[in-house]
């Protein structure tokens, strides 16, 4: 299976552009803070998931996955951060939010098909 048909990849791709057009509005002065400590969590999910695919084994890239939800869930903290500081509107702190929690439910399911895979 190419890493483009995989749906969490395309998930990662996605919520990644949603992040840095969600950012740009962010103040100048956040520029080096909270801006750049989202788009790297955010980047970083559909990298781990790529690289982790690239290894080759179902263990190698469980362990990936492992990764990418952890810099989903640090994403995750950041858009609270971003709303609680009022960077955020509402609707964009939900939006961004059902989508990490969407993209984090779908790597756990492949975490656990990985998990069952590598055990038969």
């Amino acid at each position: 299976m190419d890493l483009k048909d995989l749906q969490v990849w395309k998930s990662g791709i996605e919520l990644c552009g949603r992040t840095y057009l969600k950012t740009s509005s962010f103040p100048s002065s956040e520029e080096f803070g909270l801006t750049a400590q989202m788009r790297r969590a955010a980047v970083s999910v559909p990298s781990n998931i790529a690289e982790g695919k690239g290894r080759g084994t179902a263990k190698d890239f469980a362990n990936f996955l492992h990764t990418a939800r952890a810099s989903l869930y640090e994403l995750k903290t950041h858009v609270e951060l971003a709303k609680e500081v009022g960077f955020l509107s509402s609707s964009d702190h939900e939006e961004l939010g059902k989508e990490i929690d969407n993209l984090a439910l779908k790597i756990g399911k492949m975490i656990n098909h990985l998990r069952n895979k590598s055990k038969k």
